[in-house]
């Protein structure tokens, strides 16, 4: 049994429109007002990273960071940023929202590189239940009666 076929079967459905849909993350990064300038450094920071978007938010304390999920995350970003000294927010709400974040990403990156698989190898289940069930390719009459003489 094709492994495609076995996913049908068990109602399982990875035909996905887009490989890796909904992997770009537009995310906001808020620091601090102290120390003055640090915005316009994490910036000029940040754009030397190779496939991340940095742009200036509505807000003066804040940047739109936009990456993949697969290269970058935003923990490692902010993880990062702290490293180099830089003071961001630490609200409550923002902790909140970013413990949220960092659970999220690091679930969807660890389901795309996961290989799909079977979950309790199902077609072993059907190939079990076919030979189990009564159909019209057994028949139970001894071979010598089958046979008219």
């Amino acid at each position: 049994m094709r492994r495609e076929t076995a996913y049908k079967l068990a109602g399982r459905h990875h035909d996905h429109p887009v490989h890796g849909a909904g992997i770009v993350k537009e995310r906001e990064i808020r620091f601090r007002p102290a120390p003055p300038g640090q915005i316009e450094r994490a910036w000029i920071a940040l754009r030397l990273l190779k496939g991340l978007e940095v742009e200036h938010g509505a807000d003066p304390l804040a940047l739109i960071v936009r990456y993949s999920v697969l290269e970058y995350s935003l923990e490692a970003l902010e993880d990062a940023l702290r490293e180099a000294g830089f003071a961001l927010e630490n609200s409550l709400y923002v902790r909140l929202a970013r413990a949220l974040v960092y659970f999220s990403e690091e679930t969807q990156r660890h389901n795309l590189l996961s290989p799909e698989r079977l979950i309790k190898q199902s077609n072993e289940v059907y190939i079990q239940a076919w030979n189990h069930h009564i159909h019209g390719d057994h028949d139970d009459t001894p071979p010598d009666l089958r046979e008219y003489k």
